[in-house]
């Protein structure tokens, strides 16, 4: 089973666009007609280039409306065909898909369309091609791939097969299992796409909605697994409609749709025998929380830091042996603080200022978490490491940024003991118990592809998108969590540089963490702790708390506690219950949360996200950046 994606998919001219592929580890190509039609080299020349590029061309599509036509219109039709069929010569294909009629002058009918493919199918024989049959959602009279089986079954010729699309059975939510009873040597080719889950017409949908399997709502992963219990062997493609898609890097969208389709074989064959070339990886792995987070800063960023984080209970716990870098700790809270003047901490520094370039992960195995990223295209990183410092497993992540992997088995987990000289036990007067969520702020176009990122390396699910109100415009945001929720992910998507979200990705020169959110046991005790330790909390609007008195029925006790100390407040419909409190901002707009969750509460304040962002925007300086 070989990989393959239509250069529609991605954006560039066709050389632009073959190189991509070729990079992206694709072992062919669909080659869509108006990227050729609109590239100014003879087909014998794209087929060399093709070639030249170690791919194949897996087909050429897409030819349209041609069964079922009356005279004259069917006529012209095989001459187009004919044609068409030169063509793929030139080029070096033997495959061309033919996706089912909308012409207003067809008359429809299977067993006419099945004789209109019987004829077709002897001509191609005769050039030694195939012809492959789609059925569109929206097609006229075919639009299920059920019936695209019959005409194919009916036309009974070796060289017609069909040509099965994700998209076109889960738009119209045809049952997946239908595609079990076809012979797997009768379908031609698989063409993949996923969706987020839409109403609207179904050309619109798919002709701008479309993006890579596991980055929508549609069960890809169910439509393949019925297509491998055929015991298709064949190419499977990626046919990718997207706006965003089409202005973005060819390489990027390329190298996460060899990602997404590596992903789905991978979940497949754990539950349906598939013939594939590619070594058997790792399954997803569990995270079992935030081991630690690193800040890059240098002196003067670093003392501010320390002393935020010290009005907020957490103690100076250890000093690294080598390095200059030191610990600060409270309850299983990690933080890093990387001071050094070289190594690849200083030079994230010196692109992007005070930031957290790095966070370290507990795993069950941090060797197969490493085995099963790089399987799936991601970059391991290494630094040379002094004596007596451990080799921590590590790939990079968002905005160049480094993702470490600590376990039990293989001692990893000691390195605050190897590593680093003890100075203090970790404080607790703060209540503060561990990192409940990562946000990790970036452009809206890149969220998409880390998505993909974290959910085919990781045991997560994703939630859907929420629109979050900024008073610049909106910010988009989708959380990526752990199956048992031991890890919290959320992902911020800019559209506006208006936007806090916006400037921040500004200021630090490209997509990072914004901020950290830790859990306590006690929000009310935590709030006391770290006033009394000098901690300035994020003044909240006086309004937000009339109304959230009014809007959920609080008692007018919790009400004057949640004012008093600039915390806010979210229930679910279930009862759960779940409280915020902000710092200001600080470095180039990072800041930092502490949040409690009571009665199973699983959200993240989403209602609550426009009031606090507008309270961070009152506390901007003149020039839009946070007040010293």
């Amino acid at each position: 089973m070989k990989t393959s994606i239509a250069t529609v998919s991605i954006s560039g001219d066709l050389k632009e666009k073959l190189a991509a592929i070729a990079e992206a580890g694709f072992d062919g190509v669909e080659i869509f007609e108006n990227d050729f039609l609109a590239f100014d080299e003879s087909p014998a020349e794209v087929g060399r280039m093709v070639r030249d590029h170690g791919l194949e061309i897996t087909l050429f599509q897409p030819f349209r409306d041609f069964e079922g036509l009356p005279e004259p219109q069917r006529s012209r039709a095989f001459d187009r065909a004919e044609r068409k069929f030169d063509l793929m010569q030139e080029l070096g294909t033997d495959l061309m898909l033919i996706c089912s009629s909308v012409s207003p002058v067809a008359l429809g009918g299977i067993d006419r369309a099945a004789a209109d493919f019987r004829e077709l199918g002897e001509r191609a024989a005769k050039r030694g091609l195939r012809v492959g049959y789609e059925a569109l959602a929206w097609g006229s009279f075919i639009n299920d791939h059920r019936d695209a089986w019959e005409v194919v079954r009916r036309a009974d010729h070796p060289n017609i097969g069909l040509i099965l699309d994700s998209f076109h059975t889960l738009a119209r939510e045809i049952d997946v299992a239908s595609i079990r009873s076809i012979p797997g040597d009768r379908i031609f080719i698989v063409q993949l796409a996923d969706a987020p889950k839409f109403d609207m017409d179904l050309l619109q949908w798919s002709r701008h909605y479309r993006n890579m399997p596991g980055e929508g709502d549609l069960p890809v992963a169910d439509f393949m697994r019925a297509v491998a219990a055929t015991g298709y062997a064949g190419p499977i493609s990626l046919e990718i409609f997207n706006d965003q898609f089409r202005g973005g890097s060819a390489r990027s969208i390329a190298a996460d749709g060899h990602r997404s389709l590596i992903y789905l074989i991978d979940q497949v064959r754990r539950s349906e025998p598939v013939p594939v070339e590619l070594p058997p990886m790792p399954d997803r792995v569990a995270v079992e929380g935030v081991e630690f987070v690193e800040f890059a800063a240098n002196e003067d960023e670093a003392q501010r830091l320390a002393k935020l984080l010290v009005s907020m209970g957490f103690t100076l716990a250890a000093r690294h042996r080598n390095r200059d870098v030191v610990l600060y700790r409270q309850g299983d809270i990690n933080i890093v603080i990387n001071t050094g003047k070289e190594g690849f901490a200083h030079s994230s520094h010196t692109v992007h200022g005070l930031s957290a370039y790095a966070i370290g992960l507990r795993v069950e195995d941090a060797k197969a978490t490493v085995e099963r990223a790089t399987a799936l295209g991601a970059e391991v990183f290494f630094e040379p490491r002094g004596p007596g410092e451990l080799e921590v497993p590590a790939i990079r992540g968002v905005g160049g940024s480094v993702l470490y992997f600590i376990d039990e088995p293989s001692g990893l987990s000691r390195v605050w003991d190897i590593e680093f000289e003890t100075l203090e036990p970790a404080a607790s007067g703060a209540a503060l118990q561990r990192i409940d969520h990562v946000a990790q702020t970036m452009n809206t176009d890149e969220m998409l592809s880390w998505l993909l990122f974290y959910t085919s390396i990781f045991a997560t699910r994703k939630s859907p998108v929420v629109d979050v109100v900024d008073p610049a415009g909106l910010v988009r945001s989708q959380v990526v969590q752990g199956l048992d929720s031991r890890f919290r992910l959320t992902l911020n998507g800019a559209e506006s540089r208006r936007t806090l979200a916006g400037r921040f990705v500004a200021e630090s020169f490209g997509s990072s963490v914004q901020h950290l959110a830790f859990s306590s046991a006690d929000i009310f005790a935590t709030a006391e702790a770290i006033k009394a330790a000098g901690f300035a909390t994020l003044q909240i609007s006086r309004n937000y708390y009339d109304d959230l008195e009014a809007r959920l029925g609080l008692a007018p006790e919790l009400a004057d506690r949640l004012r008093e100390a600039n915390i806010l407040y979210d229930r679910d419909i279930d009862g759960g219950e779940y409280f915020q409190l902000y710092s200001p901002l600080f470095g180039e707009g990072l800041f930092l949360e502490v949040v409690e969750r009571r009665n199973g509460y699983q959200g993240y304040g989403a209602p609550n996200a426009q009031f606090r962002i507008a309270a961070q925007q009152r506390a901007l300086g003149p020039k839009g950046m946070p007040r010293r």
